[in-house]
């Protein structure tokens, strides 16, 4: 039986109300030692991709690779197809005469570049993704309007029901709640209170 047979919850998700706050809030939960967690916001944030501690991305790589194939490949095809495969004696030029082929070869470079680029970012970001557990969040609805989240998993080596949320308090959250995998899952069996999986800071204001 999986977690989402046994009901285990997907994750907490911490609510903040500026960039600001958010972004120390990643460099207490980076320095906790986590490892499955993300933020969210509406729009890019300087400098939380440092406070998150993620590594530079190698999707470079495979774009120059992928590009210096690309012409590398076409340029022997061309030079193959030109000299050895169906050589023609044009005015006395060489068959081989690589200034012609270079416009092909820019084309095929520039089209492996950008179709690596395209689908290397989409595999690496996991995606095309039909559902994800926080679409059911209420929170997560404004999350590209005026809301900045930050969600860790259970499955993460360091996640505590009770430390976890305690931590996520600490940084100043407005509110934590608990991210079913469905709509009907329970959280009892990580030790979670139903009572408890919606929260706000005491003096906040609830919506």
């Amino acid at each position: 039986m999986n977690d989402k047979q046994q009901g285990t919850p997907w994750g907490l998700l911490a609510v903040y109300d500026s960039p600001g706050a958010l972004t120390q809030a990643c460099r207490s939960v980076r320095d906790a030692g986590y490892t499955k967690w993300d933020a969210y916001t509406p729009f890019p944030v300087h400098g939380l991709d440092k406070a998150m501690g993620l590594r530079k991305s190698g999707l470079a790589w495979f774009v120059l690779i992928a590009g210096l194939l690309g012409g590398i490949g076409m340029l022997g095809f061309m030079l193959w197809a030109a000299s050895v495969n169906y050589p023609l004696n044009i005015g006395g030029k060489p068959p081989w005469s690589v200034p012609a082929f270079i416009p092909v070869m820019f084309e095929v470079t520039i089209l492996c570049s950008a179709l690596t680029a395209v689908f290397g970012m989409l595999a690496l970001n996991g995606l095309p993704r039909w559902h994800h557990p926080l679409f059911a969040a209420r929170p997560f609805e404004q999350v590209t309007d005026d809301c900045f989240c930050l969600a860790i998993q259970t499955d993460d080596p360091r996640f505590n029901p009770e430390q976890t949320a305690q931590l996520l308090r600490q940084t100043g959250a407005q509110r934590i709640e608990t991210v079913p995998w469905g709509p009907a899952s329970p959280f009892a069996s990580k030790g979670f209170d139903e009572s408890r999986s919606s929260e706000r800071i005491q003096g906040k204001p609830s919506d």
